[in-house]
Parts: structure tokens; C-alpha cells; sequence
């Protein structure tokens, strides 16, 4: 077994002594895998003994550091079958992202850092199975929506315990309020520290905090994450509108704390994060970014509906966006073909207490025509099975999708599965009679549920079967999970089936 001091001891023999560091450990925001592939992942840390520092930096020095990495075949990583060195460097704020390949496919390994005499707590990762291969199987945990200030974070704790294959983050990684504001019924929880985050200085401080957190620091151990921005990763509803300097900055934090590959590091204020992943012949995972590309809303930024009828000509995903998962439909052949993204895409209908001529703008309701050029352009495709998942709506949804809501015999065409927040706004509740109301006047709708949680999906060749599943509680830690209700998605039959 590598123990800490041979490790230590195999930096030396490399020829690559370690550079001075803080005597602190530098391994205090965790470790992460991601966006896996058939002969490896993404693997990510930051290097951070003191996570707060005002200026950014975490406590590093201005040098580059270089930072050891391993990959084992055991979780003791006794047996090494990948190591490496990548400099972290103070322009990235001394982030690590390391793209392994070269490891067989469908299998988990195990990860770890080291820099000078600090080893890193190890991580669980997995290669995605080799496409051509039929059959097998595959657990996702979809998560959003995780404002520190409204509760614990205990729903990334429950998912590290169901040690599922993938974990699918929607949005809303962080939230950058100010210290108090909109806090959450009952008041906050917890703090932020200081002012809203603007600067680039800011936003690595607030993702800093976040990743203070042991839940978050355990769901991200256990493995490979798959994430794409909303809003608050920026500012609430924001759009191309927002100062490029501010956009800039906030993409720079983001990529900095994510395990994203190299195709994602932002230029200025542009970030590439649509993209697409492949598990084996079973399932098809297509991320969209429905927040950089998307047509202004036609009554301004920061409202989230609008009297006024939604254009069919406007986009939500732009052109080219558009145009690619259109092609990734068309050569995709896999049993499930999942479309993860940001905001509510089926029919919701009016808002709660106002007028029915209101037009919900924060969602594919204000974008009509991007919405029936995607639908139809998976059933043009022949897409076997499509499902779309949302997050941004805080609360559990499953309904059935259709290609014309306007005709009550449009046929069923999809599914979307919405999951609600980790903890933005707080505890949540059983019971809302608006939204029952909104239910029995939708019949696309199935299922909603004010609570905090994450949704479990297990997939096969025969079905996908979504676990919803929530917490009684985000103001205290510790509070336990339960299955609300479960609903599945037969093989070529379109639509939810509720599971007793």
C-alpha cells in the first residue's frame, strides 16, 4: 500500500520536488470526478488552505505548485494504473483539472492528489461503458438549486449514500446573494459573508464557502459529476445583457471549482458548456445551456411572467445550439435519450393567482417555437425514448410532454422529470392547493411536491425508474430521505406509469 509518506516520497524521485506551500493543508475544498468517457474522466481540486481569503486566492502563494495525481484500480489505491503531475497555477487560482485517459471502460476507480506533504482525501470515479455494448444498466442523482443560506445540505449527504453512477447538477451550484437577502421563510440559516458577488474575487470566495461544506465535499467524492450553470451562478435571471465584465468573471469561478474538461474553459464572458455523453448503448446524455444563448425577455430582465404571448420565432438555446442537439438526435441510437437543462419545459399553464393570458417567461412556455422544434426534432429522429430533466423550479415535477398543448388529443410524445432544490426556500411543505388546482386543470402534469430533496433515476434496457425523493427538513443537518413516489417509463411507451 502507498501510504501518505511514500507518496510524498515518489514526488521526490520524479525529480519534481514540491514548491513552497502554507503549512496548512491545501486539500480543504475536496476532491471531484467528472463528465466520464469510455477511458476515463475529469479529475478536479483546488488547492486552498485558507478557503476564505479576501483576496481569492485561498492562501497560495503566487508560484505554481506542481500537484501529483494518482488513479488506483482499489479504494486503498494500492494498485496505481495512472499517475501524473499538473501545475496549479495562481491565474486559475490554483485549480487542478486533469483529463485521465487510458482506463478500461465501465469499471470504478479510485483518485487522489498530493502537493509537498498534503495527500488529499480519495475519491470514487467510473468510466462510462464503451459504446457498441449493449444491455447494463445505470443510476443518475439529479440535484439544483442549493442556496447555502437556506438550509444543510444534507440532500448531497443522502446522495453520496446511494453511491449512484452519475450525479447530474442543473443549476444553481451557488447563489450569489449578499449576506441576508432573500432569505428564506423563517429566516436563513446560515450566512453568506459580505456584499453580493460581482467581481472574480467574489465569486471564488462564495464557491470557496460552498465547498466548505462536508455534504457537498461528500457528494462530489463519490462520484462523477455532470454539471451545467443557471442563474445564480451569475445573478438571478440573467441574460447576455448582464456586463461581460461580471459574466466573465463568474464563468472563470465556475470552471475553476468544476471538473470540467478543457473544452469548457471560458474565454472572457462565453463559456461552452452544452455538451454531450455517452453511456454505452443505454443511454444518451445531452446538457443544455438555456441561460447564455436565449432571445431577451420581451418585459426585461428579472420577471418571470409576462402579459404578453410568448413569440414563437425566439430561442431559448440559440442557433447553433439548437442545430447540435438536433444532429445529437439523430446520431444518438441509444435505448434512453436524456436532455438535461435548466428551466421547466412542458406546459405549466398561467401562474398561480393571475391572469390566463400570462405567458411564464422563465421557461420553454415563453419560447414556444424552441420548444416543438426540439420536440419534434426527437420525434423526427426516431428517438426510442426522451426525456427531459429539469431543475431552477424548487419543487418535484414529473408530467408527460406533447407536441401541441392546445390539442387535448396531441398524443404523448416525452417526459419530464423536474427536481427540486437542495434547500433554496427552505423546508417546503406537502400541501398546495394552487398548484393542486394547476394539476387538475393540466393533464400533462402528474406530480408536484414542495420539498427539498434530489430525484434518483435507475435506468435499464426495459424501463427508467424515477425516485422521487425528499427530506422533512433543511434547517437543521442530519434530517433523513424518503420516496415520495415513483413513477416509471416503459421501454417505447411514452408517458409516466405511478408505481404504488
Amino acid at each position: 500500500m502507498i501510504d501518505r509518506r511514500s507518496f510524498f516520497v515518489l514526488g521526490l524521485v520524479s525529480g519534481m520536488p514540491p514548491r513552497r506551500l502554507p503549512p496548512a493543508d491545501p486539500f480543504t475544498l475536496g476532491v471531484a470526478s467528472g463528465d466520464p468517457a469510455p477511458d476515463g474522466f475529469v479529475l478536479w481540486t483546488r488547492l486552498a488552505p485558507v478557503p476564505m481569503a479576501e483576496d481569492g486566492h485561498g492562501g497560495m502563494p503566487k508560484e505554481t505548485v506542481p500537484v501529483q495525481w494518482e488513479v488506483a484500480a482499489d479504494p486503498s489505491c494500492e494498485h496505481v494504473v495512472r499517475r501524473g503531475t499538473e501545475d496549479a497555477a495562481r491565474e486559475w487560482a490554483h485549480s487542478v483539472h486533469v483529463e485521465v485517459t487510458g482506463l478500461e471502460p465501465g469499471r470504478e476507480y479510485w483518485y487522489r492528489f498530493r502537493a509537498g506533504p498534503h495527500v488529499s482525501p480519495v475519491g470514487r470515479a467510473r468510466t462510462a461503458p464503451a459504446i457498441g455494448v449493449p444491455g447494463g444498466a445505470a443510476t443518475l442523482a439529479l440535484t439544483s438549486c442549493a442556496n447555502y443560506q437556506h438550509g444543510y445540505f444534507t440532500a448531497y449527504a443522502r446522495v453520496a449514500e446511494e453511491r449512484p453512477d452519475l450525479i447530474v447538477h442543473l443549476g444553481d451550484y451557488i447563489y450569489e446573494y449578499a449576506k441576508g437577502e432573500h432569505a428564506c421563510p423563517g429566516g436563513n440559516v446560515r450566512d453568506h459573508e459580505g456584499h453580493e458577488s460581482r467581481t472574480l474575487a467574489d465569486y471564488r470566495r462564495r464557491h470557496a464557502l460552498y465547498k466548505t461544506d462536508p455534504d457537498l465535499r461528500a457528494a462530489h467524492a463519490v462520484a462523477p459529476w455532470v454539471s451545467v450553470m443557471d442563474d445564480h451562478e451569475v445573478t438571478n435571471n440573467w441574460m447576455s445583457l448582464v456586463p461581460s465584465a461580471r459574466r466573465a468573471a463568474a464563468f472563470r469561478a465556475y470552471y475553476e471549482h468544476m471538473p470540467l474538461r478543457s473544452d469548457a474553459r471560458p474565454k472572457g464572458p462565453r463559456i461552452r458548456l452544452y455538451r454531450r455523453l455517452r453511456w454505452g448503448d443505454l443511454l444518451t446524455l445531452h446538457m443544455l445551456d438555456t441561460r447564455q444563448y436565449r432571445d431577451p425577455l420581451p418585459c426585461g430582465p428579472g420577471f418571470q411572467e409576462c402579459p404578453q404571448a410568448a413569440k414563437k420565432d425566439r430561442t431559448i438555446t440559440g442557433a447553433d445550439q439548437e442545430r447540435w442537439l438536433l444532429d445529437g438526435f439523430r446520431g444518438s441510437g441509444a435505448r434512453w435519450d436524456l436532455i438535461g437543462q435548466q428551466v421547466f419545459f412542458g406546459h405549466r399553464g398561467r401562474g398561480d393567482d393571475i391572469g390566463e393570458e400570462v405567458v411564464r417567461q422563465d421557461a420553454w412556455d415563453g419560447y414556444s417555437g424552441s420548444r416543438t422544434r426540439v420536440t419534434r426534432g426527437w420525434m423526427d429522429a426516431g428517438v426510442r425514448n426522451a426525456v427531459v430533466l429539469t431543475g431552477d423550479v424548487h419543487s418535484h415535477w414529473a408530467g408527460d410532454l406533447a407536441l401541441d398543448y392546445d390539442d387535448p388529443g396531441s398524443p404523448v410524445v416525452g417526459t419530464e422529470l423536474a427536481v427540486t432544490s437542495v434547500t433554496s426556500g427552505g423546508d417546503g411543505h406537502d400541501g398546495d392547493r394552487a398548484r393542486d388546482a394547476l394539476l387538475a386543470r393540466n393533464p400533462h402534469l402528474r406530480f408536484h411536491l414542495r420539498r427539498r430533496g434530489y430525484i434518483l433515476l435507475k435506468i435499464d434496457q426495459a424501463a427508467l425508474t424515477a425516485l422521487f425523493k425528499t427530506l422533512p427538513y433543511v434547517r437543521l443537518p442530519g434530517a433523513p430521505v424518503t420516496v415520495a413516489s415513483t413513477f416509471v417509463i416503459a421501454d417505447r411507451v411514452p408517458g409516466l406509469v405511478r408505481q404504488p
